[in-house]
């Protein structure tokens, strides 16, 4: 039973930092039609910030530095080369691949800066773990869990309750038709890459606190792990970014927990098993678990 708990304790806090990444994943889609593949490198020089900043300002301003600035270089990439693309839907494919080449650009640099090293973000959790009764949790676990929660009902209102979110429902509805009625869809869809920088600099920070060893160039993969979550959702649906992110989670920790048990699977299925279930779901719901009616498949 312990080994039950421990394992739904961590799921629940990998599903809440993957939720992160994910609307950021489902924002700019319901904004533009593109699918971003640059999160990755966005989330990567989130957590770059904070580590190299940490030691001057301390972990809070780093972290606010971090995801100030990740926000402004994702609506920038939006607004000065996506955007020189072209707006209209068509144009969305070609966005999506040009989205790859700025991953690698980003990456390849910031690869180059961190090198071999594991950097730490001077987090204040640091390894301090708290019994919950019969189960022993990392603290960082407890406030990804916390600050993720926060984060992103601080999102649903703002996709709810803003005059920014109305716009970026309608023109998720009909572009054109927003446009008509005076949807500056461009802003729209540049404050929604600002949105999801900045929660992947947030997500950067528990991505790579203890028990994981801290900051490395390979860290921006760990995003592609969101991306099934944003997948099983729907791609335009919030909600369901939030339920596939922490099925992923789940499955992730059960998966890393029963290893043992899974042996004939093979000894790095946890890596693929969140690929696994996106799969199993789509091959029964094909427009995600909460796509609209008649939506097309994702």
């Amino acid at each position: 039973m312990t080994g039950f708990l421990d394992n739904l304790l961590n799921g629940l806090a990998l599903g809440s930092v993957y939720a992160l990444i994910a609307l950021g994943f489902v924002t700019i889609f319901k904004a533009s039609g593109v699918l971003s593949f640059a999160h990755g490198s966005l989330l990567l020089l989130g957590g770059y910030l904070v580590a190299v900043l940490h030691d001057d300002i301390g972990f809070a301003g780093a972290l606010a530095v971090a995801v100030l600035v990740t926000a402004a270089v994702a609506g920038a990439l939006d607004r000065l080369v996506l955007q020189r693309v072209g707006t209209d839907p068509q144009a969305a494919h070609v966005q999506t691949i040009v989205t790859i080449g700025i991953d690698i650009i980003l990456v390849t640099d910031l690869a180059r800066r961190i090198g071999g090293d594991l950097l730490p973000l001077g987090d204040p959790w640091g390894n301090s773990v708290t019994d919950l009764g019969p189960v022993t949790v990392a603290d960082s676990r407890i406030a990804a869990i916390l600050v993720s929660a926060v984060a992103i009902g601080a999102a649903f209102a703002l996709f709810r309750f803003t005059p920014w979110g109305l716009s970026l429902r309608a023109a998720a509805e009909d572009g054109e038709a927003a446009a008509l009625i005076g949807v500056r869809l461009t802003r729209v869809r540049t404050v929604a890459w600002c949105l999801a920088g900045g929660l992947a600099a947030l997500a950067a920070v528990f991505l790579v606190a203890f028990p994981a060893p801290g900051l490395e160039r390979t860290t921006g993969q760990i995003a592609l792990k969101a991306f099934p979550a944003a997948i099983l959702g729907g791609m335009a649906s919030p909600v369901g970014a939030l339920v596939g992110s922490m099925l992923i989670g789940l499955t992730e920790a059960f998966v890393a927990g029963y290893q043992s048990d899974l042996h004939v699977l093979g000894e790095g299925f946890g890596d693929v098993a969140p690929y696994a279930v996106m799969v199993l779901v789509l091959l029964v719901r094909p427009a995600g678990l909460f796509a609209a009616k008649g939506a097309a498949r994702v």
